[in-house]
């Protein structure tokens, strides 16, 4: 590696984890997966997750043993719990590089890694606290090993898959490669990919924990099985049903600096394709389609496919292509800035809409420099700038972020608390669930009268939960000391209704927290 590559890789290293603890934790996914790992931590049980005090069977648990092994290094904080998914989209970028390399040569890795860490769908990933960016790293890391004829290591990168987010880490590359061979007409892929020994070693490595959770908990197969993957697949269960075509706007907006050439790979796979370039395409189709026709769709659900189509993308960066590809982004990134400026101001967004004008004029900067570079015909240099203006422009967006944190966490609410609930003490979070809440005290808290998601968890655990405002004022009373997160419209109602008395201990933008006198 040449000291140019080695700056341009810690630049973009200083770029990727540099902005991890500016905002809080989020609701709900992002305080929802860093209590996971903490209650893990507390408790001492790395078998059963639980989510304040519940047990949380939605997911595997890969991510909840990583993010609490780097609780116990560095400490509850709010970058520690993005650390996994930023590591891991880091380690994609890697992946990507060294894959396109051997598949196609140089310098279409370096080109495709350029094309991944300026997407800005990736780039969003890979700076919160979700599981979306480790099944993605492993799923990439098992359609790259198939398509360099891997099988043990595609067989570990679909156990880890399974381990991140569930079964779709072996459905789906299962189902590529299927519709692979169906094209190729070839099967002999199937011997080549050692399905028993290849098999034997999946087990191995998902099993132990899958056999650990149901001996301990009778609920868990039926609830993730069955619950958690077929009617989720097949119905709205979760209230997040959109129409077929949701994905095709996802995908525009999250790889929008690099259409033209996603573009022009598409057409030249219509007309010619090598091995490679066809298992990578029938990747993409295969998870494209697959959650189009998912009863619960949600943008980040296609980020496994961004590292293959950063692939294609990279194989048409031609320097025509890259001039005209520049061009668009120049004048896109002038809508944007004139469109933000002109819906957001005087509103409650005014702020963060500066910070979103800023950041496309720096996007549009830097596809000017590209273009000009390109003209010179350095394309090299060309693609690195076009790719650091997305970069920039995504993480300043994704920071400035900050302005609005109090409409998405509690944390400053509990940050001007003069004294903190002393841990023997019980917490009540009357009539909502916010799950910022328990994260930013690092304690559990009993939810009172508002189930949130955890309905079915609370039917197994009912003890825990007060299912309505009276027997909430009973415990009130009764206690000798108590605190409660109450909605700030029902700050005068809930008293007086209620005829319990609450001291004011600090006010949010959502929340008032209180005390028994």
């Amino acid at each position: 590696m040449t000291a140019r590559a080695a700056g341009l890789w810690l630049l973009l290293a200083v770029l990727w984890f540099g902005t991890l603890g500016i905002r809080p934790l989020y609701k709900a996914d992002e305080s929802r997966y860093a209590e996971i790992s903490r209650e893990m931590v507390a408790s001492g049980d790395w078998v059963t997750p639980r989510l304040n005090g519940f047990k949380y069977f939605e997911k595997p648990p890969l991510q909840y043993w990583a993010t609490a092994g780097f609780f116990q290094l560095f400490g509850e904080r709010d970058w520690v719990a993005r650390l996994w998914s930023a590591l891991l989209g880091f380690a994609g970028l890697v992946l990507t590089f060294h894959a396109g390399n051997r598949l196609f040569g140089a310098p279409t890795g370096a080109y495709a890694a350029a094309v991944l860490a300026s997407s800005p769908l990736y780039i969003v990933l890979g700076q919160v606290n979700t599981l979306d960016m480790g099944v993605s790293f492993f799923l990439a890391a098992a359609i790259f090993a198939a398509a360099l004829e891997r099988p043990l290591w595609f067989w570990t990168a679909c156990a880890l898959a399974v381990l991140s987010k569930g079964l779709i880490g072996i459905v789906l590359p299962g189902a590529a490669l299927g519709l692979y061979m169906l094209v190729r007409r070839d099967w002999s892929l199937i011997r080549r990919f050692r399905p028993l020994s290849g098999g034997m070693l999946f087990l191995a490595i998902t099993a132990p924990w899958f056999i650990a959770v149901s001996a301990a908990n009778s609920e868990f197969a039926h609830f993730f099985f069955v619950q958690e993957h077929f009617q989720r697949f097949t119905t709205e269960m979760h209230q997040r049903a959109h129409p077929w075509w949701y994905f095709v706007p996802v995908l525009a907006a999250g790889m929008v600096p690099w259409l033209l050439p996603l573009g022009m790979a598409a057409w030249r796979a219509l007309r010619s394709r090598g091995d490679a370039e066809l298992l990578l395409w029938c990747w993409a189709l295969v998870v494209f389609v697959f959650f189009s026709a998912s009863g619960s769709k949600l943008p980040p659900y296609i980020l496994p496919i961004f590292p293959a189509l950063a692939l294609l993308a990279a194989r048409s960066l031609s320097p025509g292509v890259l001039r005209a590809q520049s061009g668009l982004l120049v004048l896109a990134a002038l809508g944007a800035a004139v469109a933000v400026h002109r819906l957001a101001a005087g509103g409650p967004y005014a702020i963060y809409a500066q910070w979103l004008g800023a950041a496309a004029l720096i996007a549009g900067l830097f596809a000017v420099a590209a273009h000009v570079l390109e003209h010179r015909g350095r394309l090299a240099s060309a693609v690195v700038a076009m790719a650091a203006g997305a970069l920039v422009a995504t993480q300043l967006g994704i920071a400035a972020h900050r302005t609005m944190a109090d409409r998405f966490s509690v944390e400053s609410t509990v940050a001007a608390l003069a004294e903190r609930p002393p841990a023997d003490v019980p917490v009540f979070a009357v009539d909502m669930y916010d799950h910022t809440i328990p994260w930013s005290l690092r304690r559990t808290v009993t939810m009172v009268a508002h189930r949130d998601e955890l309905a079915v968890q609370i039917g197994w655990e009912p003890q825990k939960f007060v299912p309505d405002l009276p027997r909430f004022a009973e415990r009130w009373r009764a206690a000798p000391q108590a605190w409660a997160f109450v909605p700030m419209a029902e700050l005068e109602r809930l008293p007086r209704e209620l005829g319990i008395e609450m001291r004011v201990m600090a006010r949010g933008a959502q929340y008032a927290i209180v005390k028994k006198p």
